[in-house]
Order: structure tokens, then C-alpha cells, then sequence
């Protein structure tokens, strides 16, 4: 691990980079390249790092369909978290809610001014695919869709979805309801990352309400043991769309694909950009979190030297084989003066490959440092200034 000398000071904290690239940008290492996929737009990414393995058209604002309500559940599933809702809560059937039965929409089958629980309407919503049990659940959390979609625009750009505008809880088609595949990735890698208790049920192959078994639409749950969610999604403008998840040892993938022509064809190129990715990349975790990496001088403090360290472990995403060529690099704020609070951002590392950059992450004291007494900072400033001499 190389030590760097002083870096120019940056003014907030650091997230581990998750910028996009192309995986033909090294050409000093070898990558089978992507397939090649008849579809509007996908992405892959991994799960862990955020890094983007391939793309195309990934950052166009697309009709996502259902795929839209990942949103609506990962609301629900934050407000269940959160304490906001219950399990057990009733949510009415409005008559605006209420799916009359037609074959243009996917149903839960509400009975009309029924109710049902939380718990029914939030797998009505992933396993059913629900129009009813999404307008239902917005109307009982927001008062109207149209306000739940306001929320839906505020958690999107939370979670930096920067190509999305929602309008409704549903995806039914309006020329303003649109989100590209990089950012429905960025919403289902928040989905299995911060809803852990309610992921499971991206995996239910069927549900069974008001004596109505429907069976998952998700094809690759039936056939792949790896994958276990998340959604799918189609109408006559955007084609059949999938998001999916798959976990291979410790390796976990997100994708996401667009308009394509078939259920088949959604199901299967997610599943070729699933074994070319699992083929291709491997994840490695060189750095450990709350381990000193790096003990700096400390302006003015009651200690001489601060600990700095990760809060969460480092991982990068790299070509498959590689792991034994990445480095890591420590560059440390310059002029580090007390006080210091443990967290405090102190630096950054940086991981790289062949000289090009695969992550980067804040370096933070992993302990306070208090400020020196006057005399102390008296005595300091004098050895400072005769040793600049």
C-alpha cells in the first residue's frame, strides 16, 4: 500500500465511486465483450460496488411499465422499516383503485371498497404485479395518486435517479411517466440493499388472494436458483421489461431490460448478461473497515497522531483474475488540525488497476482527537515556525 503525500484539500465527504465506464477502457486487460442484446436500453451492474459493467442507452428516460412499481413498494417497505405503517394495517378499495377485470391491466382483485393488509397489497404489488393494490396503497398513504407521486419523485431523487419522472404508482403509459434503466438499477440495488426484511418477496413465485393464484411473471425465478427478484413490467409502448438480481457465491448483479419484443426475450438476454458478467468480473475487498489504515500528524491536539480508517469495507469491481494486481493508494488531507470528531472526513483511498482508477472511498478518524491547551498550541506554533526556517 503506497502512502501519497499531501493531496489538494476537497471540501465534503467522499461515497465510493460508482461513476460508469466501459468495460473496453483497459485495453491492457483482456474482456469478452457484452453481448450483443435486440432491446431499447439495459444495464448491468454489480451489486456492491455500484459499478456499471455494461450499458447501452442506460441513461434515457424510457416507459418503464411496471417496473415502476419498485418504487411504490420500496415506499411502502420504507414506511413498514420506519414504523409509519403496520403489517397489519387495512388499506381501503377506492372505486378509482378497483380493477374492473379487463385484460388490459394486471389485477390483484380487490373486491371494490373491500380493504386488505399492508402485507396482502405489498405482495400484490411484486408478486402480482397489482395495479389495484398500487392506487390503493397510494391513496392510503398519500390521499391521491397523484400526491403518492410526489413522494415517488422525492425518494428518486434521494437515491439520485436523475432520468426519471413518476406520475403515477402503477406504470400505466402517460407521456410524462418515464425512467431510464440506470436509474431503475440504482432503485432496486436500494430496494435489496435497505429493505432486507421484505426482499424475500421478490423471490414468491405465486400469491394467492380472494381465491386468485397468479404466478409470478418473473420467468428466470422458475428456471435460475441464482435469481431472486425483482420485478417485470410491459405495455404495447415499452415492450416487455425486466429487472432482475442474481447471486453467485458472494457476487451479486442487478439488471435491467428494456423494451424488448417477448417475455422470452427479456428473460433470456438478462440471463446471457448475467453469465457474461459472473464470467467476466469478479468482486475483491482489499481494505477492511474500522481498521487503521493510516495513523497522520495531528495540528494541535491533546494527541500527537489520529487513526483513520473506512466505515464500510472497500470493494471494487474488476475483470476476473486481476485481484492480486490492484493497489491501493492512501491520500491524506494536508494541515489535519484539531479538533477532530470521530468520522471526521481526513483523506480518501483510492483503488486502481493498471492505472485505471476502480473505486474510491472517504478515509475518516476512527477516533476523536480534542484540541490542545493554549500552552500547547503556543509551544507547537513555535517549533512550527522555527522548523519552516
Amino acid at each position: 500500500m503506497n502512502i501519497g503525500s499531501a493531496k489538494p484539500h476537497w471540501q465534503k465527504a467522499l461515497a465510493v465511486l460508482t461513476a460508469c465506464f466501459s468495460v473496453s477502457a483497459s485495453a491492457a486487460i483482456a474482456i469478452a465483450p457484452a453481448p450483443t442484446l435486440d432491446n431499447t436500453a439495459y444495464v448491468v451492474m454489480d451489486f456492491e460496488s455500484g459499478r456499471i459493467l455494461s450499458q447501452v442507452n442506460a441513461e434515457q428516460p424510457l416507459p418503464p411499465a411496471s417496473l415502476t412499481k419498485m418504487m411504490t413498494s420500496y415506499i411502502v417497505e420504507q414506511a413498514l422499516k420506519a414504523g409509519r405503517l403496520k403489517p397489519t394495517d387495512m388499506v381501503s378499495v377506492s372505486e378509482n383503485a378497483w380493477c374492473r377485470g379487463t385484460s388490459a391491466e394486471s389485477c390483484m382483485y380487490l373486491p371494490v371498497h373491500g380493504s386488505a393488509s399492508v402485507m396482502d397489497i405489498l405482495r400484490g404489488i411484486i408478486v402480482q404485479s397489482g395495479n389495484d393494490a398500487s392506487k390503493a396503497i397510494a391513496e392510503h398513504m398519500a390521499g391521491s395518486e397523484a400526491s403518492f407521486a410526489v413522494l415517488m419523485n422525492k425518494e428518486a431523487e434521494r437515491l439520485g435517479m436523475k432520468n426519471t419522472h413518476f406520475v403515477n404508482a402503477t406504470g400505466l403509459p402517460d407521456p410524462a411517466h418515464r425512467a431510464s434503466a440506470h436509474d431503475l438499477a440504482i432503485l432496486a440495488r436500494a430496494i435489496i440493499r435497505d429493505s432486507s426484511d421484505y426482499y424475500k418477496i421478490y423471490a414468491e413465485k405465486e400469491f394467492k388472494y380472494n381465491g386468485i393464484k397468479q404466478g409470478n411473471r418473473n420467468a428466470l425465478l422458475y428456471t435460475d436458483s441464482s435469481v431472486d427478484g425483482l420485478k417485470t413490467g410491459h405495455t404495447a409502448e415499452a415492450g416487455f421489461c425486466l429487472t432482475a438480481s442474481s447471486k453467485r457465491g458472494d457476487m451479486r448483479l442487478i439488471s435491467v431490460i428494456m423494451g424488448t419484443k417477448s417475455m422470452q426475450a427479456r428473460a433470456d438476454q438478462t440471463r446471457a448478461l448475467f453469465n457474461w458478467g459472473f464470467g467476466s468480473f469478479e468482486d475483491v475487498r482489499p481494505l477492511a473497515a474500522n481498521t487503521p489504515l493510516a495513523t497522520p500528524k495531528v495540528r494541535f491536539g491533546k494527541a500527537e497522531v489520529v487513526k483513520v480508517g473506512l466505515t464500510e469495507p472497500m470493494v471494487a469491481t474488476i475483470p476476473r483474475g486481476q485481484a492480486a494486481n490492484v493497489k491501493s493508494d492512501i491520500q491524506l488531507n494536508p494541515g489535519i488540525t484539531a479538533p477532530i470528531a470521530k468520522g471526521a472526513v481526513l483523506g480518501k483511498v483510492v483503488i486502481s488497476l493498471d492505472g485505471q482508477g476502480y473505486g474510491e472511498q472517504a478515509l475518516v478518524a476512527l477516533e476523536p482527537v480534542e484540541e490542545a491547551g493554549f500552552f500547547s498550541k503556543l509551544w507547537q506554533r513555535i517549533k512550527e515556525f522555527f522548523s519552516s526556517k
